[in-house]
């Protein structure tokens, strides 16, 4: 005879399977779900959640194809910006620029240029990064010469901080680890002739207004700081697109003696709205300081419009 426990067993048995059946409808129309939303955000057919339901067997695993987006080419929408900008016949330009929350940047030009005073950014660089080896802070004959190198531009200062860096070996060693690969430092005492391009000027801003330097952050500050008190008859250059006085810089000209033709150059930090930017702006061959300095600014112009013109 069969008992009363085996017999409560049999009775379970369809409910349970009533139980299975049922999660698996349930569990194939939640993948049907899933699989119409996905759709949705994909670009696909609107469908119904019903509809889906009856297309998607219970278990099949929804498949989403991610959506390419097409590349931006930021050197062509840099030459583009350039076209319009008056060069004077003879002379040359190069410009670049960084986006620092983005990673995007863009560059005109490759050519290679005299640093001019822009160099003597690079020169505190390299003096603040033999400190750190060292492991030591700047003394202060070495703290007087480098304001006035970087805020006055003063020449006399920065050949004196050129020597203490040991001249072009102790730039070019310290250019090595700051990641610029295509600076030579001048020759003897004639570190304004120091050659540099546009994309090396952006590294070495990297390394000063950037977190992954080879520069501390005491470095960093000290350099940024300077570079945000330049004395007001110098105040022109990448500073022309900056939001008021959102900027930090350092410029350079020097009237070649052979020629009498302008290098103007400037490099540094601006705030467009409310969004900051790296600029690098070179250029030679200029027949007077005024127009290389329109010429400097209107390329920092253009290369800050990649980022922030219509459509950006």
């Amino acid at each position: 005879m069969e008992s009363p426990r085996a017999r409560a067993r049999r009775r379970r048995r369809p409910l349970l399977f009533t139980a299975l059946a049922l999660l698996t409808v349930v569990g194939g129309a939640a993948a049907g779900t899933v699989y119409v939303k996905a759709q949705a955000h994909s670009g696909g057919r609107p469908v119904s959640s019903a509809s889906a339901s009856v297309s998607v067997q219970a278990g099949e695993e929804a498949s989403v194809e991610p959506v390419a987006q097409p590349a931006v080419d930021h050197d062509a929408a840099l030459a583009k910006a350039m076209a319009p900008v008056t060069v004077e016949e003879g002379a040359e330009v190069s410009v670049a620029v960084l986006d620092p929350e983005s990673g995007e940047s863009a560059t005109y030009g490759s050519g290679s240029f005299d640093t001019a005073s822009v160099v003597k950014v690079d020169i505190l660089a390299a003096l603040l990064l033999q400190a750190q080896d060292a492991g030591r802070q700047l003394t202060a004959t070495e703290k007087s010469y480098a304001t006035a190198m970087i805020q006055n531009s003063d020449n006399a200062s920065a050949s004196q901080l050129w020597r203490a860096i040991g001249e072009a070996a102790g730039l070019d060693a310290a250019n090595e680890r700051l990641g610029l690969t295509a600076t030579e430092g001048g020759d003897g005492m004639l570190w304004g002739l120091t050659q540099t391009t546009a994309d090396d000027q952006l590294r070495l801003l990297q390394q000063v207004f950037g977190e992954d330097s080879e520069l501390s952050e005491a470095s960093r500050s000290y350099l940024r700081g300077l570079m945000g008190e330049i004395a007001v008859d110098q105040q022109w250059g990448v500073s022309a697109v900056a939001d008021g006085s959102a900027w930090a810089l350092k410029n350079g000209w020097l009237p070649r003696t052979a020629t009498g033709l302008w290098d103007i150059n400037s490099i540094g930090r601006v705030t467009v709205d409310g969004r900051a930017y790296l600029v690098a702006v070179l250029s030679g061959g200029n027949s007077t300081k005024a127009k290389g300095i329109s010429l400097v600014e209107t390329a920092a112009g253009a290369a800050v419009s990649v980022f922030t013109g219509p459509g950006r």
